[in-house]
């Protein structure tokens, strides 16, 4: 699992009051290398955070795409980090939020064969309304076909990620409570969890589990339901701008519409690629030039390119990639220079933020989205900055990253099956 250009939602939760009907609300959203996030690393420099963010973007090639009867990952691979509070009485936890699963899962008491985690761990047995998932319930066959039935007749889980990471417990129903920027608790009851007793691999010990915000119907967007309509955005500011949170909206909050707003189809899958939010790229634009784009995701869809919120860099097809990125060096008027950053194939040497980069479309399938410098490069050292495209040959799958949605509201309505980008301010938000 590789975790990459992470933001962390704090989401934190004092009370269990109850969401109402038609409900909007607003989280606070914080990068994870600003000094506000439980992950951030005061000993690490700037460079070398963006650095490591590349580099576990780069090593998406340890994933795999026939990893059958599990749940694989693709997206985010921890790319979130999420403050929410379980069971009742509320008790915080700081998960992984993984736009690329659905799962929601932390470790739990008692748990003989877990990871290290710093802070304390979640027990059931101190919730009054934990409820163990009987593998008779409907519920259960939200862990899809890693779900199995233990000996007590209570629904297990068993995820494996891409890394080789894996989670196993059981299936249960608790209360879910978060913070919002209106000041007032908002809790989902009866919330279908993973209870894990079984965890090991690349998890962070300040962390200690996963919040699946994926299109499938475990996943935390799913469950909430008709209390945010199946809608929600976020708006991200641009690497290494001072303003470190902007929020991740819901319901009303998260509609995107107005002047410069286009929308295009959401495309799903089947079976255990139905976590992804897979979009349809049907050219790319530099100046006049534009260049088809052609390829196919290998799971059955009609859509050719998943977007990520936790992917640092976009993925694109070799024939397109090669074109793409050879028309934008021929319009830079920066001298070319090598990348400190392997893989990272175009490069250039400047000091300054304002140099001029050409003009960029991606055509989306009914929505041109038009990228400005911030999309297309990011700066890796003090006199280099590199496009932020890669080939997608070592990973068989095309993948539309944080960088080219950054000063972008995007937005996601699951009941329209539509993502809608608007140019915003980000940093301002």
């Amino acid at each position: 699992m590789a975790l990459i250009f992470s933001l962390i939602f704090f989401i934190s939760a004092v009370s269990s009051a109850a969401a109402d009907g038609g409900n909007s609300f607003s989280v606070e959203m914080i990068h994870r290398d600003f000094p506000k996030s439980p992950l951030f690393n005061a000993s690490e420099t700037h460079y070398h955070r963006i650095a490591d963010a590349l580099r576990r973007s780069i090593s998406r090639e340890t994933v795999s795409l026939t990893d059958t009867g599990k749940a694989p990952i693709y997206s985010s691979g921890g790319a979130y980090a999420v403050k929410i509070s379980l069971g009742t009485p509320p008790f915080s936890i700081v998960a992984i939020a993984d736009t690329g699963s659905d799962i929601i899962w932390t470790q739990c008491k008692p748990c003989p064969n877990c990871y290290q985690q710093i802070d304390p761990m979640f027990d059931p047995s101190k919730s009054s309304t934990y409820k163990t998932v009987p593998c008779s319930s409907p519920t259960c066959s939200f862990a899809g076909r890693g779900s199995s039935c233990s000996s007590k007749s209570v629904c297990e889980y068993s995820i494996s990620y891409g890394d080789g990471s894996h989670s196993n417990g059981d299936i249960a129903a608790d209360t879910l409570t978060m913070d919002s920027t209106s000041g007032r608790p908002v809790a989902f009851p009866r919330i279908a969890i993973g209870c894990g007793h079984d965890n090991a691999g690349s998890f962070d010990s300040k962390v200690s589990g996963i919040v699946g915000l994926g299109h499938g119907s475990a996943s935390l967007i799913q469950q909430m339901g008709p209390a945010t309509g199946g809608k929600f955005s976020y708006c991200l500011a641009p690497i290494g701008n001072s303003h470190d949170s902007s929020y991740l909206n819901f319901g009303s909050n998260a509609i995107v519409s107005g002047s410069g707003a286009v929308s295009t189809p959401i495309y799903t899958s089947e079976g255990d690629f139905e976590t992804f939010y897979v979009l349809k790229i049907e050219a790319m634009s530099v100046g006049s030039n534009k260049f088809d784009f052609t390829s196919s995701l290998p799971f059955g869809t009609n859509g050719n390119i998943i977007i990520d919120s936790g992917t640092t860099l976009t993925f694109l097809p070799s024939d397109t990639y090669t074109s793409f990125s050879k028309a934008i060096s021929e319009g830079m008027d920066l001298k070319p220079t090598t990348s400190p950053i392997q893989d990272l194939e175009y490069c250039f040497m400047t000091t300054t933020d304002n140099y001029k980069v050409p003009p960029v479309t991606v055509h989306f399938e009914g929505a041109d989205v038009y990228l400005k410098r911030e999309n297309l490069f990011v700066r890796v050292d003090n006199n280099v900055v590199c496009l932020a495209f890669i080939n997608s040959n070592n990973i068989g799958l095309q993948i539309y990253g944080n960088i080219a949605q950054t000063n972008f509201l995007v937005g996601y309505d699951i009941k329209k099956s539509t993502v809608s980008f608007k140019p915003a301010n980000c940093a301002a938000s």
